[in-house]
């Protein structure tokens, strides 16, 4: 941590305005060099997020036949896109609509309450990054480094260039579009044009989990986690650096053992900001100048939200865990819900968390004590990236294509 910045100030933080591929593969890599980054091979990294570094373990007969029993949740509809081969889609709610993409280059507008399809535009481009929204307009990313732009109407407002693949939806505020590249760089781009204001690039250690993670941008500030157990706080008018603190240190002999990547999205409340390691540790810091609060022993690669109490942890093995957000001390801790592999979680009305997993289920659990409540299936495959929100509930996306809308009534 660099301690405090003068940067940020007290009302506004800045300017106004896979599996792994086998550890046998990973163990050669690191004999025959040791310091090759697993981006040269393949074109990207080899953790997916639903990798473990252990043996799995697989979910008990009885562990099943108990979630057989919870309420189901009341589907709402479901559309189909086409099924993803490697990239993470998010569908977003914005302004009344919803929007969702896919590999194949088509974005999608629907009506949230029915499903109904409002345009389609085929971008002629291979998705890797979606779906970014803010300001009227809807954001895209490629894997030849294209950001594409469009209005709420689906006509195109610009395309720019960036240094490579796109795996995060681009996020716009203040009219900045930020964009991460796999690379771990940061582009600022005017949002009106396309043209580039400023980037940034952090050292990233030799192995890394080929992440899908974008940025958090609030109150003039871009937060970001990277390789190697650091967060960073950048102005997001210039780019400069206001903070950076460590989240996890990495430990270990082999490259491999000091894996410790923030993989997931920091989160923001009105004073502090979180994050969770990959094998490392949750922390969360003030705001303004990075000074840790509480840092606690966890291990996420999906991620964690935060609500007025407490921070809720998407663990590695399929825990999910509940930590007050003042000292981080433990709340409750909750695994044997149907699979070893969660998503990111989302925070639900009704005092609840929407959470998916690598089954296709998606399930309903309590804020309070972390018990399920309710569970539905989708089309078989993964759920990989969190819930989005509904007006009357929420959808999710599969890795097959799927979009599965649920009722939370």
């Amino acid at each position: 941590m660099t301690g405090n910045i003068a940067l940020l100030t007290s009302d506004l933080i800045f300017h106004p305005c896979y599996r792994i591929l086998r550890v046998c593969v990973l163990s050669l890599l690191i004999f025959l060099g040791g310091c090759a980054n697993l981006s040269e091979l393949g074109g990207g990294h080899f953790t997916d997020l639903f990798s473990s570094d252990e043996e799995e373990v697989e979910v008990d007969e009885a562990e099943l036949a108990e979630l057989q029993t919870l309420a189901p949740i009341r589907p709402l509809w479901q559309a189909k896109l086409s099924a993803s081969k490697t990239a993470v889609f998010l569908p977003v709610y914005d302004n009344g609509a919803l929007y969702a993409a896919d590999e194949d280059g088509r974005l999608v507008k629907l009506d949230p309450a029915t499903g109904r399809e409002i345009w389609r535009v085929e971008t002629q481009s291979r998705l890797s990054g979606g779906v970014g929204t803010g300001g009227g307009m809807v954001l895209l990313g490629t894997y030849e480094g294209e950001v594409l732009a469009f209005d709420e109407a689906g006509h195109s407002l610009w395309q720019s260039q960036v240094s490579g693949e796109i795996l995060s939806p681009p996020q716009t505020d203040n009219g900045i579009v930020v964009v991460r590249t796999g690379d771990s760089r940061l582009y600022g781009l005017n949002a009106a044009d396309g043209k580039q204001v400023w980037s940034y690039q952090n050292v990233t250690p030799p192995l890394t989990v080929r992440s899908f993670v974008g940025v958090t941008i609030t109150r003039g500030a871009v937060f970001a986690g990277f390789p190697g157990g650091k967060l960073i706080a950048l102005d997001l008018f210039t780019g400069n650096t206001g903070w950076e603190a460590t989240v996890s240190q990495p430990h270990g002999v082999t490259e491999l053992e000091r894996m410790t990547d923030i993989s997931s999205l920091p989160i923001v409340d009105e004073n502090q900001v979180c994050a969770v390691a990959y094998r490392g540790r949750a922390a969360c810091f003030e705001i303004s100048s990075g000074n840790q609060i509480w840092a606690r022993d966890a291990s996420s690669s999906a991620g964690m939200v935060i609500d007025g109490s407490h921070v809720y942890i998407s663990e590695d093995h399929g825990t999910v865990a509940a930590y007050d957000k003042s000292s981080g001390a433990a709340v409750w801790k909750r695994g044997k819900l149907g699979s070893r592999k969660l998503s990111a979680l989302m925070i639900a009305r009704g005092a609840r968390l929407v959470v998916g997993d690598d089954q296709g289920y998606v399930m309903l659990i309590s804020r309070q004590d972390g018990f399920p409540a309710g569970r539905a299936p989708t089309d078989g495959s993964a759920i990989v990236s969190r819930a989005e929100y509904l007006p009357d509930g929420f959808v999710v996306q599969t890795q097959k294509g799927g979009l599965f809308a649920f009722s939370l009534q």
